[in-house]
């Protein structure tokens, strides 16, 4: 038992790398399902990257930030700690962000939701992080704060989910754009 709590704290400690492996799987399932089931449905690789942007908006960013809001509000002096940081009122802040960008990318998720929509679930989140890892910087260099979720994966994660998500925007639009356009696929400036 020792083994299997270890791994479950590492996991939950470790909560955006989760929630990546789990996008990874049941993005990989359903867009096997969608493939397999076939017809004239789409084009493989437009199924592959409509279903890797659906799942990585409701799993990487949608549950991955409720999570994170969860976490912060109701645990948020033991967070802190694990940043290396005192406990103040930025946990609730950070909480009610982090809920609010969750919340964006769950409406964004859905297969046939617009480009925009996709982007404002991207761009929102992307803002954030790449922030939080500039924050992070900051405290590494500055302060000598090596805390695990200072400098450990979440580190990491701040900086691949924003590559990830642009570079499954730019995909999109690629795969979307042979043939008729779609409504959803419409250009940002009309």
């Amino acid at each position: 038992m020792e083994g299997i709590g270890a791994v479950i704290a590492f996991a939950l400690g470790n909560f955006t790398l989760l929630f990546i492996v789990v996008w990874l799987v049941v993005a990989g399932i359903v867009a096997a399902v969608r493939i397999r089931r076939g017809g004239a449905e789409a084009p493989r690789a437009r199924i592959i990257v409509d279903e890797l942007l659906r799942w990585y908006l409701f799993f990487v960013v949608g549950v991955t930030y409720a999570y994170n809001w969860f976490f912060h509000l109701f645990f948020g002096e033991f967070a802190a700690s694990t940043i290396g940081w005192a406990d103040s009122p930025f946990q609730h802040e950070l909480a009610w962000a982090s809920l609010g960008l969750a919340l964006v990318a769950l409406i964004a998720s859905p297969r046939h939701t617009s480009f925009r929509m996709k982007l404002a679930g991207v761009l929102g989140i992307s803002v954030f992080l790449l922030g939080a890892a500039g924050e992070h910087v900051v405290s590494m260099v500055v302060e000598n704060n090596f805390a695990p979720n200072n400098a450990g994966i979440i580190f990491w994660t701040d900086i691949l989910v924003p590559l990830i998500g642009f570079a499954l925007l730019i995909a999109w639009r690629r795969v979307h754009r042979g043939g008729a356009v779609p409504a959803s696929a419409a250009p940002l400036v009309e």
